[in-house]
């Protein structure tokens, strides 16, 4: 496997984003070894708040909300995905997988040795993160869902095939304007770079291309049997599960009743509706650091951090 590594100084003086990178080694089924980023603010004896971004954006895209927790006095964790942000990105469409995903940051985590965690996940955060929660379950305290799902060969609507049909054709893929777009408000120019700078050129984007594809939509796609099994542990899951969905995503738009209806967890909790566009984390990132505040201070003590305080 190829891998590409976005050079430094394309993130040097980006607006928002005085944060210093952190780099975790992981492996590839293959032997390869990929680096992923990312950011760890806060007091280090608070419970993680692990951010996870999706499609094409990366960890850039929490920046206030990693802000605003950490002035409340939490601990914000954003990691890249593979392909995205200061993560490496291999160099060929077909190394990306579902499972790939899944696996890498398996690994990440588990080398971090995170516990105790509150998971906030949107797009392909969810899709990638709610299956490390079926995989390690006892690892995480609390869950927030936002404009994602984890879809099991169903689930194709106008508005995604629409941009299933652009991701795959369009000749630049212009991170920074669907960024834009996909935001109720209007992202200055400085903010559009940052999305950018991770990818020199097109051939730093074959992860942020294919991600569309791997979409589960249908019972042909790879990882439905997968999906299937995580949503048998999820089923399960009786910590709390809460949705905060935006009001003005068409592709994710009503998507959180599932989860409601389905998670143990979501039945136990208030629900919310983040005003914003799919990346709501842009919109509304103020209310959604003090959903995550007020959720990491109502779980209780976790047996680590009491044995660490007596």
């Amino acid at each position: 496997m190829d891998v590409l590594r976005t050079p430094d100084e394309r993130f040097e003086g980006l607006a928002d984003w005085p944060y210093a990178p952190r780099y975790t080694p992981v492996f590839d089924a293959d032997g390869t070894a990929l680096r992923i980023h990312h950011v760890d603010e806060g007091p280090k004896d608070q419970r993680p708040i692990l951010l996870m971004h999706g499609e094409p954006s990366w960890a850039y895209l929490n920046r206030h909300v990693i802000a605003d927790l950490t002035k409340r006095g939490r601990r914000a964790i954003a990691p890249d995905l593979v392909g995205f942000g200061r993560s490496d990105k291999p160099a060929a469409r077909t190394d990306y997988t579902y499972e790939r995903h899944v696996a890498w940051m398996s690994d990440w985590l588990v080398r971090n040795e995170l516990t105790d965690i509150v998971l906030f996940c949107q797009d392909w955060g969810g899709l990638i993160g709610l299956r490390l929660v079926a995989a390690f379950p006892d690892r995480f305290a609390a869950v927030v869902v936002s404009n994602t799902g984890l879809p099991i060969g169903v689930g194709k609507s106008e508005a995604f095939e629409a941009w299933l049909n652009f991701s795959q054709n369009v000749p630049e893929l212009p991170i920074g304007l669907l960024l834009n777009g996909g935001s109720a408000r209007e992202l200055t120019e400085a903010e559009r770079a940052a999305y950018d700078a991770p990818f020199p050129d097109e051939t730093y984007k074959e992860g942020a291309r294919i991600f569309p594809a791997l979409v589960p939509i249908t019972p042909e796609h790879a990882s439905v049997a997968e999906n299937k099994a995580a949503w048998a542990v999820l089923e399960r899951f009786d910590k709390p599960f809460v949705t905060a969905f935006s009001d003005a995503d068409p592709i994710t738009r009503g998507g959180e009743t599932v989860f409601q209806a389905r998670v143990p967890g979501a039945k136990t909790v208030a629900h919310t509706t983040l005003k914003g566009g799919h990346f709501v984390q842009e919109d509304s990132p103020g209310e959604i650091a003090a959903l995550l505040d007020a959720l990491a201070g109502s779980l209780p003590v976790s047996s680590s951090d009491a044995l660490e305080t007596v």
